[in-house]
């Protein structure tokens, strides 16, 4: 039975010993008490974790100080720290390990779906800061690390079913977990859960383009160009601009909404198997494999559903007190997946191409007109005339289409998201005092740790998603590679109170030049109870493979890849949407309002066009101060855990849009570009030139009360300071200012009872995104479960809720309305 987990060793345990003397790795990469951490980290075990009132210890995770959390979907929940949020974090770095469980194309990990589950966690470390020096690649945002159960100290089988109900619809979720010590040297462990259920749903009617036909007064239910936010297949490159009786009109196709195109069931299979040996009692080496494939809904710029996806991971990690190595492949196929915006516009055009669409709105607006009804009447009898033989949700035909549309990998006529690949990892760390003689390290006083590492993306060109740009190697895979290493050195002052650390990273990526990221860090320890700590580090992230090579076409608009080989001669030639959309509606404007010809309203407008002044891809910079205090106060009952930071971001890397005009004619660009047929329309990964600032800061509090209750609670502030260079390109920074958490429970208030409550508020904020820009509105939830242990047996039975007071809310525009999930468990743990 697993010793280590056991309720008596916790409940005996004083607030220092489960605080400040816990042992953490991620913060330094080397073994070291929490007290003496140079960063902000946070760690939690994976019991106070599962005593949470959340379903699972991923969801209890938003609960952690200087967290945010954002769900995507019920089986897609994203973490992220200290700002710029968004449903792709790929400034966030998740770890199971030490072992990167991103997704490769997507450059970001898919929620916990090839995660641990919660009989195989065994604790979470989260840096909620840059560590970007220590651990390259993406992790300027924050990082989390689970590390799970050693096979060698946690043993026996352990099971775990839990049944629910979500927006009244049934869920289950079953676990299992099997280590086995062989000998000595030998043991081996086995992990799997299944997840079947239905996904919350995203059914948001905001129009995205109220105000877009506002000089023919026509807004709300009568705007002929409405774009509900989850309703796809009407939006920019859905709408064309219609002369009707002597005014013009911009008209969109109808579309679906989205729960007329996705299947909200969702599921996740994912299993691991590992085989650890001990050649010595200080050494271990272990294979490591984990698969997923599941079915979920996933959101970037636009929302996909995920289908028959898999995620497959090998690994191999030695650890020793002088080396640690890891390498591990993590292979990705998107199967059946689809994007939903493609699949409405599609399925509307199957029944009837963009020109008929609008030629035959046209002749029935006019006929309506002609018969005495107002625009408004003749605008609805032309929607109706037109949209005749539409297919209908829900009819066979429909889901047939849908079927076939799923197969297309051209999003132009089709939906299907068919991407392969992989990604290749190693990397290792060197404790060079381990190596060095008695002598030289009594003179030297300082700890040195050497690291490297190497990844290389490998990606199949499907043709539509990414294509291999290089002349005659069109069908060879995409690769894309980076190589790293950094130096640390630590030395103790002034009878080990001071302790002042350097690390220096150099990091070289192809296609662009080498980045330094210096770290320098210092902790003072008052006493063995009080610390202070401060520390000032770079940031670099370079872009993902999405970033660098995507070739989409999309709606008749083509998303490329910022790498020059890419996107080559676009942004010399092109001009910016946003300009072009001012130009548009200036025009709309005149013809409507003042009378002037069409002709006459272009030359008139056509200084309002401007030519693209961005350029090809570089690296994301951060520069991040952070000061810190943890302490014990009165009588080492509360721990109290205070951090402050101030960051300055650059180079952002964002998204233009930009149209290149069928002419060189400088007199007719105008012409060319008030019509959507007449341009070539681009979206192209850049740089913004934006400089941001932002600071911020958390409290968290643990209080350990009378007859072994706990009562915890944090708060996070986040705050955009201000922006010079402002172009508006950065990602949003949608991040609640404040953000609270308040918990109380007791493991064994009555015997073998527990209970656990806890109450989360974050305040609105703006969040910006290429699907929707506007105000989350603030909310709170409120979490509880109770727990049964019997005595004689390791048998816990639980039954809990999340938002128990079914305050429906959205963590992000976009995204489904969050509901209430109430669940029971019955626990069996190592037998």
């Amino acid at each position: 039975m697993a010793q280590r987990d056991s309720k008596s060793t916790l409940s005996k345990d004083s607030l220092k010993t489960q605080t400040l003397n816990q042992i953490i790795i991620t913060a330094s990469r080397v073994p070291e008490s929490l007290l003496k951490s140079p960063v902000s980290i946070e760690k939690v075990s994976g019991r106070e974790m599962l005593m949470s009132g959340s379903p699972s210890f991923f969801d209890a995770i938003a609960n952690v100080k200087g967290v945010q959390m954002i769900t995507a979907s019920l089986g897609f929940k994203v973490i992220n720290t200290r700002g710029f949020a968004n449903p792709t974090n790929v400034r966030f770095v998740q770890l199971v390990d030490g072992v990167d469980n991103q997704a490769p194309h997507i450059g970001a990990p898919i929620g916990n779906a090839i995660g641990p589950n919660d009989l195989d966690l065994q604790s979470v470390e989260i840096i909620p800061g840059t560590a970007s020096a220590l651990f390259g690649m993406n992790a300027i945002n924050g990082l989390a690390n689970f590390q799970t159960k050693n096979p060698f100290e946690f043993k026996g089988v352990s099971f775990q079913q839990k049944a629910g109900i979500n927006d009244q619809r049934l869920f289950t979720e079953t676990a299992f977990r099997f280590a086995h010590q062989i000998s000595t040297k030998w043991a081996f462990k086995i992990n799997s859960s299944f997840i079947k259920g239905n996904d919350f749903v995203a059914h948001d009617q905001s129009d995205l383009s109220p105000n877009i036909n506002l000089s023919a007064g026509l807004t709300g239910v009568n705007n002929p160009a409405y774009d509900p936010v989850n309703s796809y297949g009407n939006e920019s490159s859905n709408r064309r601009t219609l002369s009707l009786n002597g005014k013009n009109y911009v008209v969109a196709r109808t579309g679906y909404n989205e729960k007329d195109v996705v299947d909200y069931g969702l599921q996740n299979l994912k299993s691991d198997a590992s085989v650890h040996y001990k050649p010595g009692s200080s050494t271990q080496i272990s294979y490591t494999f984990r698969f997923a494939r599941l079915d979920n809904v996933y959101q970037r710029s636009n929302r996909f559903r995920l289908q028959d996806y898999y995620l497959g991971q090998h690994s191999i990690n030695f650890n020793s007190p002088i080396l640690q190595f890891r390498a591990y492949q993590t292979s990705e196929n998107t199967g059946k997946s689809y994007n939903l915006r493609s699949m409405a516009e599609n399925l509307d055009r199957s029944f009837k191409n963009d020109d008929t669409w609008f030629s035959d709105f046209t002749s029935a607006f006019n006929q309506s007109l002609g018969l005495q009804q107002t625009v408004v009447q003749s605008l609805g009898n032309a929607r109706e005339s037109a949209d005749k033989g539409r297919l209908q949700s829900g009819t066979t035909a429909f889901q047939t289409k849908l079927q076939e549309l799923q197969d297309i990998n051209n999003w132009d006529i089709g939906a299907a998201l068919r991407v392969k690949a992989a990604l290749y990892h190693m990397e290792g760390q060197v404790d060079i005092n381990k190596l060095l003689s008695a002598e030289l390290l009594n003179n030297w006083n300082v700890n040195l740790q050497m690291g490297f590492d190497h990844r290389t993306y490998s990606i199949f060109p499907d043709g539509n998603y990414f294509i291999n740009p290089e002349k005659g190697n069109e069908a060879d895979n995409i690769l894309y590679s980076k190589t790293g290493g950094f130096l640390q050195a630590t030395k103790v002052m002034f009878d080990e109170k001071l302790k002042v650390g350097a690390t220096l990273r150099a990091d070289k990526n192809d296609y662009f030049d080498i980045k330094v990221n210096p770290r320098i860090t210092g902790v003072y320890t008052i006493n063995q109870i009080h610390s202070l700590r401060a520390s000032f580090q770079n940031g670099f992230r370079f872009p993902s493979v999405f970033e660098a090579f995507s070739n989409v076409n999309s709606g008749g608009v083509k998303r490329v890849g910022g790498l020059r080989l890419m996107s080559n001669g676009i942004f010399e030639k092109s001009y910016l949407r946003t300009s072009i959309d001012a130009f548009q509606a200036a025009v709309l404007k005149d013809v409507n309002s003042s009378g002037l010809s069409r002709d006459a309203a272009i030359k008139k407008n056509q200084p309002l066009l401007q030519k693209n002044n961005y350029t090809y891809l570089q690296p994301e910079k951060l520069r991040s101060f952070e000061w810190g205090y943890r302490g014990l106060l009165l009588k080492k009952t509360v721990l109290i855990d205070i951090d402050f930071y101030y960051n300055k971001y650059s180079s952002f890397v964002g998204q233009i849009e930009g149209n290149i005009p069928k002419t060189q004619l400088p007199d007719s660009i105008g012409f060319f570009l008030n019509d959507r047929k007449l341009q070539d329309r681009y979206r192209m990964w850049t740089n913004s030139k934006t400089v941001v600032y932002n600071y911020g800061g958390s409290a968290g509090l643990k209080f350990n009360l009378p007859h072994e209750f706990r009562l915890n609670g944090n708060v996070t502030y986040a705050n955009l300071q201000k922006k010079t260079f402002n172009d508006g390109l950065e990602d949003g920074f949608n991040t609640p200012k404040w953000i609270t958490n308040a918990s109380l429970g007791n493991a064994s208030v009555l015997k073998s009872f527990g209970f656990n409550l806890t109450h989360r508020w974050q305040s609105s904020f703006y969040w910006q995104s290429f699907l929707v820009n506007g105000n989350v509105s603030a909310f709170s939830t409120t979490d509880a479960q109770i727990n049964y242990a019997l005595r004689k047996l390791p048998v816990m039975i639980k039954a809990g809720g999340s938002n128990i007071l079914n305050k429906r809310y959205h963590s992000f525009l976009g995204g489904p309305q969050i509901g209430s999930i109430f669940w029971t468990s019955i626990t069996v743990n190592g037998i």
